[in-house]
């Protein structure tokens, strides 16, 4: 029992830091849109909201690597291997550096064929054509910031990487107040506000490591173990990179899909999501502490340990999932209306938080298993399994458009939730049953 009660806090103590800095995350993006949809228009509002897939492929693609690279580095903690920790910090941050300052480049060169892709009304070209150019400039500071905090979570630290965002958020609110409210500037300002947020977390969070972790500082002194660095730690981290990718690249043709609609369904959908992504956010953030902990757990040769923090995680899981059902039946009308849309708009989405939060409890769930397979190094598993949920959610969209009409993308997306439960419980049943 006192076992129990140590697991719990330590779940909650490292979970809390982590889910407050994922909120900040999207908090300060509402932010944008809050400031953009009520002094610049529903019609700019729609504009942002048409980039948000395909800003969001690089995002989680980031996202989706460095979380492989946490758990290698929760793994090697729990061993005591900090030196191999400190090659992968500084393999990594340069690596991924390099690649996304490219893909930047890139995108911001290319962006009228991107946009064009994307099927962009063209009443919102010019809106989507100013955010997108100038929002590419902060990716590569993304990837460096992600690959530092996910060491940091690796090594038990969610503090910092929560005050490195809680920097980044009071900068771009700030900013996107001045720029936009005050100074009356266009859509492109609420992407240089993000940006230069994002400069901010990203210098804080490398100051803080060198000063608190002074065995993770970067060196040149490991070049000679450079490629197997890589190679170890693409092992755990490209599963759930390619499954984040091939995943953006399906929301890309879904935001297409969803762009046939119209205007109004797009703003209404693109807002709504703003919202949910911000009440999932707990739910993705705790299955990343369980992940966590059962990696180091794992590492140390604590089996039992790590079974007892999943099975914990995930009475926690099921009860926020609940509560989160709760609080978007009784609110989402009102933080709809927050955005500047019109009564259609906040109709339709309000229609889309009553669908899909319905099935908030089957997700949590389906991401608590999630967790405990990627903390026992499960990774492979889990991308090919993300990948075949996207794969469930593009066919239903297509398949039940004539039954569901726009709210098809809220049915599509719980279908597939109901798959992953489904699969990662088999899953999760076979490990157990091969460890009796």
């Amino acid at each position: 029992m006192n076992t129990s009660r140590q697991m719990l806090k330590k779940l909650i103590a490292f979970s809390i830091p982590l889910i407050l800095s994922g909120l900040l995350q999207q908090l300060f993006n509402w932010v944008d849109a809050l400031i953009v949809g009520n002094v610049i228009g529903e019609s700019a509002l729609a504009g942002v909201g048409a980039t948000t897939s395909l800003y969001n492929l690089f995002v989680t693609v980031i996202f989706g690597f460095t979380s492989g690279l946490s758990v290698l580095f929760a793994q090697q903690y729990g061993r005591g291997e900090t030196s191999k920790n400190a090659c992968l910090l500084a393999d990594y941050s340069m690596l991924l550096g390099v690649i996304f300052t490219v893909i930047s480049v890139l995108g911001m060169i290319l962006f009228v064929p991107i946009l064009k892709l994307l099927d962009t009304p063209k009443h919102l070209f010019d809106y989507a054509k100013d955010y997108l150019i100038v929002i590419f400039i902060g990716i590569p500071f993304i990837s460096v910031y992600d690959t530092y905090s996910a060491a940091l979570r690796g090594m038990g630290n969610s503090k910092a990487p929560f005050i490195s965002v809680l920097i980044s958020s009071v900068i771009n609110g700030l900013l996107d107040y001045v720029f936009i409210a005050l100074c009356g500037f266009g859509v492109w300002s609420a992407a240089v506000a993000t940006v230069i947020s994002q400069i901010a977390m990203t210098v804080y969070i490398i100051v803080f490591t060198v000063k608190k972790y002074p065995q993770l500082r970067f060196s040149l002194s490991h070049r000679d173990k450079l490629l197997n660095s890589i190679k170890i730690g693409g092992k755990y981290a490209l599963p759930p990179a390619v499954q984040s990718s091939v995943t953006s690249v399906g929301n890309i043709f879904l935001q297409r899909f969803m762009n046939g609609f119209g205007e109004q369904t797009v703003a209404a959908i693109t807002t709504a999501y703003r919202v949910d992504s911000v009440l999932l956010l707990p739910i993705l953030n705790f299955s990343t502490a369980i992940s966590t902990i059962v990696a180091q757990e794992t590492g140390a040769g604590n089996s039992k340990s790590a079974k007892k923090a999943f099975h914990i995680g995930t009475i926690l899981m099921a009860a926020m999932s609940v509560g989160l059902t709760i609080v978007i039946l009784l609110t989402g009308n009102m933080l709809l209306s927050m955005f500047g849309l019109t009564s259609e708009a906040v109709a339709i989405g309000d229609e889309f938080f009553k669908t899909i939060s319905l099935f908030y409890v089957i997700f949590g769930i389906s991401m608590s298993i999630k967790g405990y397979l990627e903390g026992t190094a499960d990774m492979l598993f889990s991308g090919i399994i993300g990948i075949c949920s996207l794969g469930v959610r593009i066919v239903c969209s297509y398949a039940f458009e004539g039954v569901f009409n726009n709210m098809v993308i809220a049915y599509a997306e719980a279908f597939s939730w109901i798959f992953l439960l489904l699969v990662f419980f088999l899953r999760y049943c076979k490990k157990k049953n091969k460890d009796l």
